[in-house]
């Protein structure tokens, strides 16, 4: 089995996308195929000592799910199931896509409800990144005057994304190596 569980929530794909280019970079001896988190449990992240997940964020800062119009459930009807369970000796990381220039005031906020429930359940989170290069106002995922995981725009700055992904990947590498 792989050694790290790539999850993400989406309703247009873009999410996914970038799920799938992060496993197609880690390869599939170190990454497993992405799974929607619409079609997980709890136990199939457990099953991961190592796990990388993403979310869009929704107009006010929100996470993706049915009060924010997707067509299925997402990451809001997800991370309330995490309650009670142990996600210590896990290690997560955390992507987010946002558009800075629509959204200037909650660029990838939605990175910190992931961040503060998997954290809140023991999981150790890594993959914290600079706030340089983008053009926002406020994001709720800056914490400390960095981003909570790695943020992706798009829409105004896809030809930034590969070598961001780079980047973020071999920060993270020595942590599953």
């Amino acid at each position: 089995m792989a050694k790290i569980g790539i999850f993400f929530g989406t309703d247009t794909g873009n999410t996914r996308r970038v799920a799938k280019d992060i496993a197609g970079l880690l390869g599939p001896d170190l990454a497993a195929k992405p799974v929607n988190i619409r079609n997980a449990g709890v136990e199939d992240l457990l099953n991961y000592e190592f796990l990388i997940l993403g979310a869009p964020t929704y107009g006010e800062g929100e996470l993706p799910g049915l009060a924010t119009g997707n067509a299925a459930e997402s990451w809001a009807e997800f991370l309330p199931k995490l309650e009670d369970h142990d996600f210590s000796g896990k290690t997560v990381a955390i992507y987010g896509l946002g558009n800075q220039k629509s959204y200037p005031d909650e660029f990838v906020s939605a990175m910190l409800y992931l961040y503060d429930s998997f954290k809140k359940c023991g999981a150790t989170i890594i993959g914290g990144c600079s706030t340089e290069g983008y053009q926002f106002k406020l994001s709720k995922a800056v914490v400390d005057g960095r981003f909570v995981g790695l943020a992706l725009d798009q829409e105004n700055q896809k030809n930034l994304t590969n070598e961001r992904l780079d980047a973020w990947l071999k920060i993270m590498q020595p942590a599953w190596a």
